[in-house]
């Protein structure tokens, strides 16, 4: 079962992503989601960024819906998705193959490394408000090199989603809980 620190995290991004606002998460809210994130970027889906970013978001919300819709009703709750990540530490692959998909969606310039610039669009797109991030992306920058190599990005991933430590610094990927 999922710790209070667990559900607190889990819901602030889930509440992120459910656009709607109804509770559910569905393929709707990931298409507003990678919409968000076009915009930010200035581009849309009609271009090869574009195209490669909805492809890798649309496959994240597969993912998700496979592993978590339990009922399959084409909609994830809080609730499916908290099951899941009890079970996530025992799957790290899963963990750290969505952590890849999501490093190449955030890497806009595919130089290897996430910037701090690449890393507030990220968190602007999932949120859907601008949001500082300049101190979270320093506690993720653990070696301090001003950037997010692709090994400390899914390890802060894997942190975030199998985790349960409030002082891992991969605890706060999407903001501070």
């Amino acid at each position: 079962m999922a710790s209070d620190f667990q559900r607190r995290k889990i819901s602030g991004v889930f509440g992120a992503m459910d656009a709607d606002d109804d509770g559910y998460l569905t393929e709707s809210d990931f298409r507003a989601l990678t919409a968000r994130w076009l915009d930010l970027r200035g581009t849309d889906g009609s271009t090869p960024e574009g195209e490669k970013l909805a492809a890798i978001m649309m496959g994240w919300w597969a993912t998700l819906r496979d592993a978590s819709d339990r009922d399959r009703d084409g909609k994830v709750t809080l609730d499916e998705v908290l099951a899941v990540v009890d079970e996530l530490p025992k799957m790290p692959g899963a963990v750290t193959g969505t952590a890849a998909a999501m490093f190449e969606a955030v890497d806009e310039n595919g130089d290897g490394t996430i910037s701090a610039a690449e890393y507030r669009r990220m968190i602007e797109a999932w949120s859907g408000v601008g949001t500082p991030a300049a101190e979270v992306f320093a506690l993720l920058d653990t070696d301090g090199d001003g950037r997010l190599s692709h090994d400390e990005f899914t390890g802060h991933w894997y942190e975030f989603w199998a985790g349960d430590d409030p002082a891992a610094p991969g605890s706060a990927v999407f903001g501070r809980v």
